[in-house]
């Protein structure tokens, strides 16, 4: 059953006293923080992170009921603390507390809430507008840095990219956007959400639970979630992608086909949209990356069939905590959960946040088209290992059920991010090589992300595995691996001697020397020296591999003196020599070498030849036939000596 859950709870929950009729819960969206404020303070204030080093507690003077909550960003000993009891806003600096008086906000406005912008900038949302202050925590007072007035009706803030965005007007669907950055307040071009058309004379205004600011693929989103009436003919509800760039204009890009009607929440998790459905109890996850064709405005249906999360067991009040055995499955879907972006799920009554995730491997029997599987998977944070499973597992059964193109598909679509990469890390290394300031400040090292499956990858953990099945035949084990060097070809990538090895291995073993021989003569495997050396190791199996060899490795032109050691390996000395001769190579040529080589041979007509030749060299190059002491010939000058008489020996040139 566990493997049709593809979302899942973390395990090491982040736990906090729960939420009672004397304690308070609230969440800060950009330190990620819980704060439990009991009794308005008075009794203490308990704030949890992400880990055990953003947990503090500490003490208020309770002055009501505290309506908001957060620390500064950035260093937390230096943080400070705001809250807000209605109207009435409170600073608090390490342990100690004072107010902030004489803001404009306290007089003729109500305060709907407030964030952090830096460590020491703030941000107050009234029902008129908004102010800007810088904190000047020494002198704890609050500096205007600039106001707007405008009718609030809601607001929501998404810490990432310091944008706030403010429903103005009536209905609600007027949205106005402010982005800051560097104690300065931008204002964005407005822009308006499209409601659902509902019978008159009634009317629909727009609320923030429809509406999420979040990040996907890099790029900014106001994410409306647009319910359909019953009476009308919609096929139901919808999730609208507004896409809002730092500058221009708002404009649609992306629905969400939900299918059904009711109380949704949604997450983005991974960069994909994850939508809750309260009464099934189950989620859908959407991937705006997956569209064919490409519009201005791209409809989207689910990318899996709808499923619950990975129920996450709870012990029950009044019981150890050991006694799991009596916990209860909870569900997402219950209505004392609460949903934040992008990611995080909390549940106030029991005392829990959980980050939400998304498991991969149940993906792979759920999305059965294989081409887009492959691109979801490529597009996930922890893809590498699910993605060589699904290599592994099409080639399972052979060609039965003719899916090489299959095959062909899902090897174009991972060399595709290959190449990508190789030639991000390409234009890196030259940018790095100019030694311009100006590059090497717009060059970033390119990041290696799973998404990226090189060679070794898939020899190591697919290819290499894939041809040591008996149950396959090899004529499918041969073309799968000429499919993957025909895709890496395509790309322009260099292929890796070690994948023509394969090849050459596989084919040796079902004795295909007919298809090897064409594989080399019409250059199918590209040469190389590590591939012209296999091919040696072959001649005992098949004699032609000799020549084959050899004809590699002139065609390489680097190779001469891996030429020269294969041919005085095997003795053919006089080959040997003749190769040199044709290569330009005679006069550095070592005479040791070649020597030592004719004297193996046994053969003295071929010691008696070799000698001479070297001997005419030296004439001709230093006009004495005599070697050098640096060539170590005096062996083999005795030698020669001992066998034809000295007389044979050449005479030095008469000038």
């Amino acid at each position: 059953m566990g493997e049709e859950y593809y979302l899942e709870l973390t395990e090491n929950p982040v736990q906090f006293e729960n939420a009672s009729s004397v304690n308070n819960v609230f969440f800060d969206e950009a330190n990620k923080q819980v704060f439990a404020v009991r009794s308005g303070g008075a009794t203490g204030v308990v704030v949890k992170g992400p880990d055990d080093k953003s947990s503090v507690a500490f003490r208020m003077e309770d002055k009501g009921e505290v309506k908001c909550i957060k620390f500064s960003l950035g260093n937390k000993i230096l943080a400070l603390c705001y809250c807000i009891y209605d109207k009435l806003s409170i600073s608090k600096e390490d342990t100690q507390c004072c107010e902030c008086r004489n803001t404009k906000y306290t007089k003729n406005a109500s305060v709907l809430g407030f964030c952090w912008t830096n460590w020491n900038e703030i941000v107050f949302v009234t029902d008129q507008g908004i102010e800007f202050y810088q904190v000047l925590h020494d002198k704890r007072t609050l500096k205007m840095l600039k106001s707007q007035s405008i009718n609030v009706n809601w607001y929501i803030y998404c810490p990432e990219p310091a944008v706030l965005l403010l429903s103005t007007t009536v209905q609600g669907n007027v949205l106005q956007p402010f982005a800051f950055k560097n104690g300065t307040m931008s204002k964005m071009p407005k822009f308006e959400i499209e409601l659902p058309m509902v019978p008159k004379p009634a009317k629909l205004n727009l609320s923030e639970r429809d509406i999420a600011v979040a990040t996907i693929y890099g790029q900014l989103y106001v994410v409306y979630l647009k319910h359909h009436s019953r009476t009308t003919n919609s096929s139901g509800a919808e999730v609208v992608l507004y896409h809002l760039p730092r500058e221009g204009s708002c404009k649609k890009t992306h629905v969400l086909k939900l299918n059904t009607t009711g109380k949704f929440a949604l997450n983005v998790v991974d960069n994909l949209v994850v939508v809750h459905h309260q009464s099934s109890q189950t989620s859908i996850i959407f991937d705006i990356k997956l569209k064919e064709p490409d519009c201005a405005v791209n409809v989207h249906q689910p990318v899996l069939p709808a499923r619950s999360i990975h129920p996450y067991k709870i012990p029950l009040t009044g019981f150890p905590a050991l006694l799991w055995c009596f916990s209860l499955n909870t569900h997402l879907d219950s209505s004392t959960w609460s949903v934040f972006q992008p990611d995080i799920i909390i549940s106030a009554s029991e005392g829990y946040l959980w980050y939400l995730q998304v498991k991969l491997q149940p993906t792979v029997n759920l999305l059965q088209d294989k081409g887009k599987l492959m691109e979801f998977l490529l597009r996930r944070r922890d893809c590498k290992m699910v993605i060589l499973s699904v290599c592994s597992q099409m080639l399972v059964g052979g060609d039965d059920k003719g899916n090489l193109p299959v095959v062909a598909t899902v090897f174009d679509k991972l060399n595709r991010v290959y190449k990508e990469y190789l030639e991000a890390e390409q234009a890196y290394s030259v940018a790095m090589e100019s030694g311009s300031s100006r590059f090497s400040n717009s060059y970033k090292r390119p990041i290696r992300t799973q998404a990226v499956i090189d060679q070794s990858d898939m020899y190591t953990h697919v290819l290499s595995e894939f041809t040591e099945k008996k149950d396959v035949s090899h004529k499918f084990i041969i073309a799968v691996l000429m499919e993957y060097i025909r895709s890496l070809n395509q790309f322009q990538i260099t292929v890796q001697h070690y994948l023509y090895e394969l090849v050459i291995k596989t084919l040796v073993q079902h004795n295909l020397f007919y298809m090897l021989h064409q594989f080399l003569q019409y250059h199918v495997l590209s040469d190389s020296k590590p591939l012209a050396c296999l091919l040696l190791s072959l001649e005992s199996t098949y004699p032609p591999a000799h020549q084959l060899s050899l004809d590699m490795l002139k065609r390489l032109s680097t190779a001469n003196d891996e030429i020269v050691e294969v041919l005085l390996s095997k003795q053919q000395v006089l080959g040997a020599l003749r190769f040199v001769r044709s290569v330009g190579g005679h006069d550095n040529v070592s005479a040791r070498k070649f020597l030592d080589a004719a004297r193996q041979t046994n053969d003295a007509m071929l010691f008696y030849t070799i000698f001479r030749f070297f001997e005419q060299r030296n004439l001709r190059l230093r006009a004495n036939p005599a070697f050098n002491p640096g060539e170590h010939c005096e062996e083999h000058v005795a030698y020669f000596k001992e066998v034809f008489g000295e007389q044979s020996l050449m005479k030095p040139a008469t000038i």
